[in-house]
């Protein structure tokens, strides 16, 4: 019998090599389109309902079934069991001369030094992948080095996530280093690296790197670690820099004076749009340099999240003000400050008012016994800014 559908491919390949038929798989690919670029996703995280998670032998059927395959442009295969072997099948599919392949997506999964290593080498020859996020993966300094080498010549891809990847001083430096030749990464996360000094030795080479480089669009430097003196050397970069219009700086040790410098590089960068402040200790003077900022004709900062800094009712509403003169700020998240009347009755206004509308921030106002209170919301700040565009989904919900 002709086989006609990528579902029924993957029946008579699970039967021909005795494997077992994965059902999630098979009800995705039997969704599947036949025309138009798409993405299959099959996360091991479903919400409502037990998925089987992938496993390296359901990723090498997968492989078989996607070669010569011009639609799969995506694969999202995060929160399952891969490994080093699921990686390596991966990789040689990548290496398929005509791999239709834009992203791959193995967030949270169980790859190490190997599967990187395979994944690297792959992308060093000709290859489509222009988004790999390896996030969650225990990759260790080794494999990031085999990363960064790759990114030494590769010319496609546009997008790396390698946050709570155990990444080492060594592999953040050099990750710095060869930013400043590469001119195709649009899109870095390398957050909560394993670094053992408290010198910031790395935010030098950042600093560096951002002064020179012209095509980084979105930076999360998150959980580094930074103080207030690493925030001087990296706004040194950033005074120079024109290209990077979002900056990730969440769960750091940056204070008011740190906020001061990034707040002198708003006043006259016109590139930064979107900038993650949450979870640090910026108080109300540093509130009040970004308010400052915020208002000034030189600043185009579109989001900003100013989440748990320890922030009172006079920081927080002079941001309130800058909002009022500047109409470029359109979304604020303030949740884990301290939210005390002046300051509810301030945001209720600027939501009522349209001036904020309420899913761009994460606050929402309510009334009880004459007074008004602020609840938090679900809104948040968007982790991602930059996109690859690699296709419609298919989806296993």
């Amino acid at each position: 019998m002709e086989i006609k559908t990528i579902s029924e491919f993957y029946e008579a390949v699970c039967d021909k090599s005795g494997t077992k038929i994965n059902p999630d798989v098979l009800e995705v690919l039997q969704k599947t389109p036949a025309t138009g670029n798409l993405t299959l996703k099959l996360a091991g995280n479903i919400r409502l309902r037990r998925v089987q998670r992938l496993s390296d032998d359901d990723v090498l059927i997968l492989c078989k079934c996607l070669q010569n395959n011009q639609h799969v442009t995506g694969l999202d295969l995060r929160y399952n069991n891969i490994g080093d072997d699921g990686a390596g099948h991966l990789a040689e599919l990548l290496q398929q001369q005509n791999s239709a392949l834009r992203s791959l997506d193995l967030m949270f999964n169980d790859i190490e030094a190997d599967g990187a290593k395979a994944l690297a080498s792959s992308l060093q020859t000709k290859s489509s992948l222009l988004s790999l996020r390896l996030s969650g993966n225990k990759l260790g300094n080794r494999a990031a080095m085999d990363l960064v080498s790759m990114l030494q010549v590769n010319n496609t891809l546009q997008e790396l996530q390698l946050d709570d990847c155990d990444l080492a001083t060594q592999s953040v430096i050099a990750l710095s280093i060869v930013l400043k030749s590469n001119k195709v990464l649009r899109c870095l996360d390398i957050s909560r690296p394993l670094l053992f000094s408290l010198q910031e030795d790395w935010v030098i080479h950042f600093s560096e790197m951002l002064a020179v480089n012209g095509s980084l669009l979105e930076l999360h430097l998150g959980k580094m670690e930074m103080t207030d003196s690493g925030m001087e050397r990296l706004t040194e970069g950033l005074k120079l820099n024109q290209s990077l219009r979002y900056l990730d700086l969440r769960c750091n040790r940056v204070t008011r004076d740190g906020v001061r410098r990034l707040a002198e590089v708003l006043k006259k960068n016109s590139a930064l749009e979107v900038i993650n402040l949450s979870a640090n200790r910026i108080e109300d003077e540093g509130a009040a340099y970004l308010s400052d900022a915020i208002a000034s004709p030189g600043c185009i900062l579109k989001e900003l999240s100013v989440s748990s800094n320890n922030i009172r009712t006079d920081g927080l509403l002079s941001l309130v003000q800058a909002m009022k003169t500047n109409s470029t700020l359109t979304h604020i998240y303030i949740w884990g400050n301290h939210l005390e009347e002046p300051v509810c009755l301030a945001f209720r206004e600027l939501i009522s008012s349209s001036r904020l509308p309420p899913e761009q921030t994460d606050v929402s106002a309510y009334e009880v016994d004459g007074r008004v209170f602020l609840a938090q919301v679900s809104n948040s700040l968007r982790k991602r800014w930059f996109r690859c565009d690699a296709g419609h989904s298919s989806s296993s919900g």
